[in-house]
């Protein structure tokens, strides 16, 4: 038995191998020792012989599958060892083999599956393309090949990546795939850049192939092989060289390893790959690793669970492949208009028809896991009950395609009239199995009475056998007159009479003595050994040939492979849309208006997630944005909690709802495409990496400054946070100039930089927005509504008191603010620079007070911007009202009236002044402006936008600031 271990240890030396012995898999030598360190098994000993006594480790056979998935979670390789010849029928060493290979991406058992997500196999091609390397970026010069396989399924998919930023667009499509296992070339693999880019994606198996098997030629031989097709031309990749290598690297990587049986090692256990799908990443809106994190669009930032993303709120399916599927279309938004319609048009109809949406929902719920039942059908490995489950779907669709019959979405029209019932796949199903089969394929009881004449007669023989040990028992206790006399049977003794030993010498002396147990005596008699060989014949027999009609069953229903998995398609894509119709439905979505413009347009915006998890009476705000050619970069301030982060999520999360064909959270929405979204948010570091928190968040910015185009959407979330408050403000600023200057795509900029808003007065693409709050004292209120305009402050002294700061710091952090602005306003006097007298300032006309220190300010010739002049011009006197200011009249310095003007609205009053164009304002537009700005000094909230429309840009927008 060890030579026969070592030969096919040997053969797997990657793998742990699990050698079955009796009732237990067994582990030796090294294997035995990771196993017992990583599984929390007992480690012992065992004897091959003198002198050789060799570390083992065991699990009972019927609890390894448990035992596997810890292996495979843990990224090993494990070969299943099994016993390949009854222990009973021969008298030799039985003969053993592999018959299963496990990695973690070759897994189609549902006990080692997650039910929500694919399960993909990677396999990476790569080619040196003829442009100029990076040095700083070596992977820039390659091309690649992608092929992503989930065996449980049957899903094979194939793209191909070129360009400069090829291997930026491969990590990004991995990180949204999360393979559990990479198939590389060795030469690939022996990259220090590669391996250690692909183990920060995440924890997978790293498998190496050699690169021959990665040759075009020989992949695309062994593809036409498996496919029996002359031709790829069908599958659409035929002009990808890569695609193809990729595609034939990972055909070879499952066919040396997953055969269920010895028998099936020339790759039949692969027949359920069907079909090749290539797919390209610009069908798709692209959504890097940091925005699906930021956006929390499949699980949560906080504990990672599903519950409380995007996914947890839409997510109304019935099946585990429509929920799998819904997952998947939240990773890739459209980018094709008349495909997005065909879905929301879908939609629309099942939230119409409520009838129809519930009918459908009830036809689904219940619904197995069809697509991994006929993957298990077609791999080889799916039990009785596997194929009763799938008979019990089947059963379903006449149903559905009942309900389907009057639909009038042309998406839904499509799925009614693809869907074949294969009821005749039912059929043979039902006639051959029991209704009730047991797990076990060998333990017989599978196959209907009927259904096999040669069957049914062994039956017969066997059911008689049982009827006359029945009798021989009544006989036997009539005659010794024993009445505890038992007729029993085990594997080790075949038939027996068992008696309890206190009357073991009351026993007829024909009876021959076979064992002795704690409490009994077992015997045999001439009888019973006569005719025990004809009873067990019969049975093993029946129960052979049980197994034998079974697999022929099982092959019969994989010819149909490819039908099923047509129709558990259909049945997920239907489950899908059911699911969006349903949320829209409960929580009062509204289809969204979709075109190739540039417009974002929502109205009374909702935070799909957010308002799901208010507690119980307490209402979400919703809020409006608008983004446009001409108001393309927003500027929110506010402070903490008030909702900035919610609104620019929320802006996000709506636009890509809407291109995944999806109703959303608003009133009314206007969504341009968007290609892209990105998002910059938060503050972490990467300590394991050496990255600061800081660095971090610079390295997210620069992606997004590098990959941004015209259509797509930004969204940052503070941004120079983590550095000194001058260097924040000024990187804050040009990130945002760059925004709207180089880039000119949508973007939602939420700051605590109010110093940001003076952006507006100088970019017309730049709007500001705050937060509202209210005030009382020391305290604040959080509207949660977003107006026009900018904070003049960020409450961080309040917000830490809501905290539960201790009211000492809060106070002795409110004194050190008050020092730190007063020192401010003193420094800002001391530099102060020119040296104009008041007779010339006056006379240049280029000088006006500032209203809060009395420091003249200097407008710059053609700028408008002001600056300080080291003239104190204006005395400013303290007025007695909390928050007063004293106005002078320039020309004659005497008080006008006492007022309460913050110092951000005199700011705002004296922007919109200098940037007026006096000489292309009509009397009734400069009447309507002088209004509005007077009617900010006294405290209005918010100025009637239509009170007349202004001749130039520059109006419109000192308006705006106005407001």
């Amino acid at each position: 038995m060890l030579q026969q271990y070592r030969r096919i240890k040997g053969q797997y030396s990657d793998a742990l191998v699990l050698f079955r012995l009796g009732d237990f898999y067994e582990l030796f030598e090294e294997d035995a020792r990771t196993a017992s360190r990583q599984l929390g098994l007992v480690l012992t000993s065992r004897s091959f012989g003198k002198g050789i006594r060799l570390p083992m480790a065991g699990v009972p056979h019927q609890h390894v599958t448990r035992y596997i998935a810890r292996l495979l979670e843990q990224g090993h390789k494990v070969a299943v060892v099994e016993q390949l010849e009854d222990p009973r029928r021969v008298r030799r060493l039985v003969k053993r083999d592999v018959v299963r290979v496990i990695t973690p991406g070759t897994v189609v058992e549902d006990a080692l599956l997650p039910d929500r997500a694919e399960n993909y196999l990677a396999a990476l091609a790569l080619q040196l393309s003829n442009r100029t390397p990076d040095p700083a970026s070596p992977l820039a010069a390659f091309d690649f090949g992608l092929a992503l396989v989930d065996l449980s399924t049957g899903d094979f998919a194939v793209t191909q990546i070129e360009g400069p930023q090829a291997w930026e667009l491969l990590v990004e499509e991995l990180s949204r795939t999360a393979p559990s296992e990479y198939v590389l070339p060795e030469s690939a693999l022996a990259d220090e850049v590669v391996l250690s880019i692909l183990k920060s994606l995440g924890p997978a198996r790293l498998s190496p192939l050699d690169d021959a098997h990665f040759d075009h030629a020989t992949a695309q031989t062994r593809l036409l092989r498996h496919f029996g097709v002359v031709s790829l031309e069908a599958f659409g990749c035929a002009a990808l060289p890569l695609a193809i290598a990729a595609a034939g690297g990972a055909l070879h990587y499952l066919q040396i390893n997953q055969s269920s049986d010895p028998s099936l090692r020339s790759g039949q256990a692969l027949a359920h790959l069907r079909s090749l799908q290539t797919y390209s990443l610009a069908q798709y809106m692209l959504l890097d690793p940091t925005t699906r994190r930021n956006l929390e669009l499949t699980h949560t930032l906080r504990d990672g669970r599903t519950e409380g993303s995007l996914l947890g709120t839409l997510d109304h399916t019935h099946t585990a492949m429509g929920r799998r599927l819904l997952r998947r279309w939240l990773g890739q938004p459209l980018l094709d208009l008349d495909a997005i319609q065909a879905r929301l048009d879908a939609v629309e109809e099942l939230v119409k028809s409520a009838l129809l949406r519930a009918d459908l929902r009830t036809v689904l719920d219940g619904i197995h896991d069809l697509e991994r039942l006929i993957g298990r059908v077609g791999f080889g490995n799916a039990n009785a009950r596997d194929l009763v489950a799938l008979k019990q779907d089947l059963s379903r669709l006449p149903r559905l395609k009942a309900l389907l019959a009057n639909v009038a979405a042309p998406r839904l029209r499509q799925l009614y009239s693809t869907l074949e019932d294969l009821q005749d796949v039912a059929r043979l199903i039902s006639a051959a199995l029991v209704d009730h089969p047991p797990i076990h394929l060998k333990d017989g009881g599978l196959i209907r009475t009927g259904f096999d004449a040669d069957l049914d007669a062994l039956r017969d023989a066997a059911a008689s056998g049982r009827a006359w040990l029945s009798e021989l028992e009544v006989r036997e206790r009539q005659r010794t007159g024993l009445k505890s006399l038992r007729v029993r049977y085990n594997e080790v003794f075949g038939f027996f009479l068992e008696v309890p030993r206190s009357q073991a010498h009351l026993v007829p002396p024909e009876y021959e003595r076979k064992a002795t147990i704690s409490h009994a005596e077992r015997f045999v008699s001439p009888e019973l050994k006569a005719r025990e060989a004809e009873i067990l014949s019969a049975e093993e027999r029946s129960d052979d040939l049980e197994y034998d009609l079974f697999i022929d069953l099982r092959q019969q229903v994989a010819a149909h492979t490819a039908r099923v998995q047509s129709a558990a398609r259909i049945l997920a894509e239907l489950d899908a849309l059911a699911a969006l119709a349903e949320a829209a439905a409960r929580y009062g979505y509204v289809r969204p208006i979709v075109d190739d413009s540039t417009v974002l347009d929502i109205r009374q915006g909702r935070h799909p997630t957010v308002e799901r998890l208010l507690p119980e009476g307490e209402r979400f705000v919703p809020n409006d944005a608008h983004l446009d050619a001409d108001e393309r970069l927003l500027i929110i301030t506010g402070p903490n909690m008030s909702g900035k982060s919610v609104l620019v999520r929320q802006v996000a999360l709506i636009a890509l709802l809407a291109q995944i064909g999806s109703f959303v959270p608003a009133e009314s929405a206007h969504v341009g495409l968007v290609d892209r979204i990105f998002t910059r948010a938060g503050a972490t570091d990467d300590i394991a990496c050496g990255r600061s928190t800081f660095l971090v968040e610079m390295s997210e910015t620069a992606y997004i400054l590098g990959h941004a185009t015209p259509r797509s959407l930004v969204v940052l979330d503070e941004v120079g946070r983590g550095t000194s408050t001058y260097d924040g403000v000024s990187l804050a600023w040009a990130v945002a100039e760059d925004l709207h200057d180089v880039i000119g795509c949508r973007s939602l900029f939420a700051t605590h930089y109010h110093e940001l808003t003076a952006l507006a007065a100088r970019l017309p693409g730049v709007h500001n927005y705050t937060m509202a709050i209210a005030e009382r004292g020391h305290e604040i209120i959080f509207l949660r509504r977003v107006v026009p305009g900018g904070a003049d402050r960020s409450y961080g002294i309040q917000v830490a008191r809501l905290a539960g700061l201790p009211e000492r710091v809060v106070e002795r952090a409110r004194e050190v603010l008050a020092g730190l602005e007063r020192s401010r306003e003193e420094a800002a006097g001391e530099e102060l620079r020119g040296t104009l007298s008041l007779s010339e300032a006056k006379d240049q006309g280029n000088l006006v007070p500032s209203l809060r220190s009395g420091q003249a300010l200097e407008r710059s010739e053609g700028s408008g911007e002001l600056r300080g002049t080291r003239r104190d011009l204006w005395k400013v006197e303290e007025a007695k009202a909390a928050e007063a200011q004293t106005v002078y009249q320039v020309e004659t310095g005497e008080p006008l009236q006492v007022l309460p003007v913050p110092e951000a609205v005199v700011w705002e009053v004296l922007h919109g002044i200098f940037s007026v164009d006096i000489a292309n304002m009509t009397p009734v537009q400069a009447l309507v402006l002088l209004n509005a700005l007077q009617g900010r000094l006294r405290g209005r909230s918010s100025v009637d936008r239509t009170a007349g429309t202004m001749a130039s840009a520059n109006l419109k927008r000192t308006q705006d600031v106005s407001q």
